[in-house]
């Protein structure tokens, strides 16, 4: 059982959403362990999203990440510093020699690392989808923050897709827990977000770390006292990804940036 003071160890990709998540961790529980994979190489997530949804719609979506996505951040630049400095946000990594850095979260060296550690809680975000030996790796409780509400908006860029889709009161972000699926386990606690005028594709995921973090730190509390409740997800669910370049233009014809 967990102590009054859980073993943590963060398994994620290196991104501003896992270090903002790391460093505040840090500063409510004490330094622990972190295993950072290496992001999946844009070939294969192609190859593997061709096979999936079609030629025609990855290459509307190469179009996107290519053309449309950087000019978007270059204009989301400050407001994302400000989001940052509002929310006491920390997106750069920590220099700690407990990082420890791999090609693959679900190799049999990071199955055997994390089964060394033994931590109570693993904490994941941004990895690829963890496959059984991960999950078995640890008797440990893993806890994901998953940007969007679960069961409507699995998968990626959950605050984009459900301003897309005119459904406001679905903008938000999820804790939960991690099963074999796409975020489809039991659900811990969620909460809104509301962007301003000023928001757009890239910096939804900051308001949405910014209004994960409370969650989760009330789910490690909750774990380490044996009082964490949680809900299976039920109703309407789809699967979400990047939008295609004409869907993005057709959304920011509408208002949706």
């Amino acid at each position: 059982m967990p102590s009054s003071t859980p073993k943590l160890l963060l398994i994620g990709s290196d991104n501003p959403t896992t270090w903002i998540v790391y460093n505040r961790l840090i500063r409510e529980f004490g330094l622990f362990d972190a295993i950072i994979e290496n992001r999946v190489s844009r070939t294969a997530l192609i190859k593997v999203r061709a096979r999936k949804l079609g030629w025609r719609t990855v290459l509307g979506q190469l179009a996107f990440v290519t053309l449309i996505r950087p000019v978007i951040s270059y204009q989301a630049a400050h407001r994302i510093r400000t989001i940052c400095k509002r929310n006491d946000l920390e997106m750069r990594a920590p220099h700690s020699p407990v990082i420890t850095r791999l090609i693959n979260i679900n190799s049999t060296e990071a199955v055997s690392l994390i089964s060394a550690k033994a931590p109570d809680i693993v904490i994941v975000n941004g990895t690829r989808i963890l496959k059984k030996a991960v999950l078995k790796s640890t008797l440990g409780v893993f806890l994901n923050t998953h940007q969007g509400i679960t069961p409507q908006y699995r998968g990626g860029h959950g605050a984009y897709w459900a301003l897309f889709q005119n459904d406001p009161q679905h903008c938000g972000v999820t804790v939960h827990l991690v099963d074999e699926g796409i975020d489809t386990g039991n659900i811990v606690a969620q909460a809104p977000i509301s962007p301003e005028t000023s928001d757009n594709f890239v910096t939804y995921p900051f308001l949405q770390s910014a209004a994960a973090l409370p969650l989760l730190v009330t789910a490690i509390q909750d774990i380490a006292k044996g009082t964490l409740a949680t809900r299976a997800i039920q109703g309407a669910t789809a699967v979400w990804y990047h939008p295609g370049a004409w869907q993005y233009i057709k959304g920011r014809w509408r208002g949706v940036r």
